[in-house]
């Protein structure tokens, strides 16, 4: 029982933290028509659902998982995420974007490579857009976005599928 509270109190906490980095990033719209979304950079068959990644994740060998890299910010993914995900930087920030690109620089061009976000709704992340380019741009072939709609909290611990704490 105290686990399950305890669980619960960590959702609240990453549902808290993820508002907030979505208040301080979302830009003010108040009296302004809202802005039209510009197209995504990926198509739909790059796009994979949480339900069937974590389903993806637990039929695959050791050795045959995908790269799963985190792009948003570092005290989210310290919070909570998916198993075997790393965090090279955030991709909103020109830092963050030449952190991961110079960690993908090693990386063979044909791996299997998912990156995700979920701090806010998935329409308005700052974050995995300029992360999809820029891997794209490198010439990665196999890339592919977990689809965090509304966030992490909600769509991936909220549904229980696995997470690992701390970097």
């Amino acid at each position: 029982m105290l686990s399950l509270l305890v669980s619960r109190a960590s959702l609240m906490k990453m549902a808290l933290v993820s508002a907030m980095a979505f208040a301080v990033t979302a830009p003010s719209t108040l009296g302004q028509a809202p802005p039209r979304p510009a197209a995504d950079p990926w198509s739909a068959s790059q796009l994979v659902e949480p339900a069937d990644f974590a389903r993806e994740l637990a039929a695959a060998k050791p050795d045959s998982l995908p790269t799963i890299v985190y792009v948003g910010f570092r005290t989210l993914f310290e919070g909570g995420h998916v198993p075997g995900a790393t965090f090279h930087g955030t991709a909103s920030t020109e830092a963050g974007l030449a952190s991961l690109k110079a960690w993908a620089g090693s990386l063979p061009r044909t791996t299997d490579v998912v990156i995700y976000c979920g701090c806010c709704p998935f329409d308005h992340c700052p974050n995995v857009r300029p992360a999809f380019v820029l891997f794209r741009d490198l010439g990665f072939t196999h890339l592919r976005v977990l689809a965090l709609r509304t966030s992490f909290a909600a769509d991936w611990a909220g549904k229980n599928y696995p997470m690992e704490k701390g970097l």
